[in-house]
């Protein structure tokens, strides 16, 4: 007996047993066992040294006595925040956290893009590798090392800075007690030890530049020059705008690390950043409540700029940065 083509079409699809979305998602799974398994070291990292901390959020709308734990401390509410918000110091304190912070990313930020463009102008493999080699190596240096030796140099007694300063008939400068002169140290420092580092991701956004575009410039008679601004530049500007948008999510993160390796109470004034603030609230002072709600209000104040980061990308370069 003949089966027409139609009937067995319907055969077909009479027997075949419907995928879902649940079972083709569970299926995919499976396959890729190996590859989800990958990522429980990473899930349990997370689970562990970030969620699980956020627990702690509560001190802030406690009076917390370490003796009496989460559980047994008095709850004050927003008592803490409205401390905050009356805190001279915290203004003080909020102000330099700012500057710091707009001085990092105004006067630093151009520098890796510079360092990218014009080391890809470099033709000599060697000596390019050789710079790279030097510009990158501070990076991993840590900031006691750092600290350390700027301390030295900058010395109003035998430092190298100081002792040309003195050659010059100049009075030599106390630059880590001065707070004229602290926050343009911190800001000097971080652009001698990350800015080749952070050079990277634009060197890779330039290696990702279609090459035909130079050949064509080059022959329509464009220098090196004019290839790196009407090539080189436009090519990698959606790179320059997604790291700045990034960058401004981490505004009030003035680099907690290097000014505790760097500052002292001589200049609270013009270098005590809200990463410092709580620490010292914290372990120095014993207010753990106070600190918690600092720690707080800034984490907050980063996921809005985050967020508000997001949506201006989205208008930019048209994608989001997640």
């Amino acid at each position: 007996m003949s089966v027409t083509l139609t009937e067995l079409e319907q055969q077909t699809a009479a027997h075949a047993q419907p995928i879902t979305k649940g079972s083709g998602r569970w299926k995919l799974i499976v396959t890729n066992y190996d590859l989800y398994l990958l990522l429980v070291p990473g899930l349990l990292f997370l689970l562990l040294f970030k969620y699980a901390p956020m627990y702690g959020i509560i001190i802030a709308f406690q009076d917390f006595n370490i003796f009496d734990g989460f559980m047994g401390s008095k709850w004050v509410g927003l008592d803490q925040f409205e401390k905050l918000i009356h805190s001279e110091e915290f203004y003080q304190v909020f102000i330099n956290t700012l500057l710091i912070s707009v001085y990092k990313i105004v006067l630093l930020f151009p520098i890796p893009i510079v360092i990218a463009l014009f080391l890809n102008e470099v033709r000599k493999a060697l000596f390019k590798k050789t710079i790279q080699t030097i510009i990158f190596l501070p990076h991993f240096l840590s900031w006691v090392i750092i600290s350390g030796l700027f301390i030295n140099i900058l010395s109003p007694s035998g430092g190298l800075v100081n002792n040309a300063i003195q050659w010059f008939g100049g009075t030599p400068i106390s630059f880590f007690l001065d707070n004229q002169f602290f926050r343009s140290v911190v800001v000097f420092t971080a652009g001698w030890k990350e800015s080749g580092w952070n050079a990277i991701i634009f060197i890779a956004a330039i290696a990702g530049i279609e090459q035909e575009q130079y050949e064509a410039a080059s022959i329509d008679g464009a220098g090196r020059i004019r290839q790196m601004f009407h090539i080189t530049l436009p090519g990698i500007m959606p790179t320059i705008i997604l790291i700045l948008i990034l960058r401004m999510g981490y505004l009030l993160e003035a680099g907690t690390e290097q000014i505790l390796t760097m500052y002292n109470s001589v200049v609270y004034q013009s270098g005590d950043v809200i990463g410092t603030f709580v620490y010292r609230q914290g372990l120095g002072q014993q207010d753990y409540s106070f600190s918690t709600a600092v720690g707080l209000f800034n984490s907050l104040v980063g996921f809005i700029l985050i967020i508000a980061g997001n949506e201006l990308s989205k208008k930019l370069i048209k994608r989001s940065i997640w």
